[in-house]
């Protein structure tokens, strides 16, 4: 079996749009739910795990979660979506994490540094990061960290944390060189290795795949984003995870059912997620 550790099908039924307040899931967007799920399932992928970029995606999460057996939610404020009321919604986040094993909450974030646009505001961000490894630490949770055009910066608020006990987490989308992915895994964090791995200018982080241990990668689409190099130009989807899975055997010359049997028990660990599941 295969798990995806970053998925928004929140974004894939609603898009990005502004939005104040919650409003429950339409039947054509439960219907279009169960078509993704089902054709995840199809392709071995028995787990997703939808992540929020703000409240209100993160409360989609949540209730992806609950309507659905093999769905779990990681919640936190994306980087780009910090505004200076984000106080006020990461409250409202912390009150869900509370209770985050009723609500399937396995996980913070996606939460991070992201430097890429002009506009960012890097002091907020950083304040934004660190109270998110804090509700982490707190409540003995993985971070899922956006790290962009930000390496320094972003480990400057790692190592900070890093040597806490029960800090662990993934670089989501990982996209640096050797060194950084050496740097992250000696502070306890995996790489999240989605399509982006199968993309023709990637040789870096193919060669980062190719050589790394197995144990410090985990399996992401990032769906409905950056799809696969054969599917460029399509919304990306869970059961992509599939085709992710069979490139990273061809290019470390190893069977598919070793790097779909070592990358879930790699997430059911970091996760903690019993051997049950799914």
């Amino acid at each position: 079996m295969l798990i995806d550790t970053h998925c928004h099908i929140n974004t894939i039924l609603r898009g990005y749009q502004t939005k104040s307040m919650y409003t429950p899931l339409t039947i054509d967007e439960k219907i279009l739910t169960q078509t993704i799920l089902q054709h995840a399932h199809d392709h071995d992928v028995q787990l997703i795990i939808n992540v929020g970029t703000d409240l209100i995606e993160s409360i989609t999460c949540i209730k992806l979660a609950q309507l659905y057996q093999n769905c779990y939610a990681i919640v936190g404020i994306h980087p780009n979506d910090a505004t200076q009321y984000w106080k006020n919604d990461f409250q409202k986040i912390k009150d869900y994490v509370k209770e985050h094993e009723q609500h399937k909450i396995i996980g913070i974030g996606e939460c991070g540094i992201d430097l890429h646009y002009e506009d960012y505001n890097l002091e907020r961000q950083q304040d934004v990061f660190k109270a998110h490894i804090e509700l982490a630490l707190e409540h003995n949770l993985a971070l899922s960290i956006h790290s962009r055009d930000a390496a320094q910066e972003t480990f400057k608020i790692i190592d900070q944390y890093s040597k806490e006990d029960n800090f662990r987490g993934i670089m989501h989308c990982f996209a640096y060189d050797e060194s950084y992915a050496q740097q992250a895994i000696a502070s306890k964090l995996v790489l999240g290795i989605g399509g982006t791995v199968t993309y023709p200018k990637n040789e870096t982080l193919r060669s980062i795949v190719k050589n790394i241990d197995l144990a410090s990668i985990v399996l992401e689409t990032d769906a409905p984003f950056l799809p696969p190099q054969s599917m460029r130009g399509q919304k990306n989807s869970p059961a992509n995870i599939r085709v992710v899975a069979e490139y990273i055997a061809n290019l470390r010359n190893i069977s598919y059912e070793t790097v779909a049997q070592t990358t879930t028990a790699n997430v059911k660990k970091l996760l903690k997620l019993s051997n049950e599941v799914a």
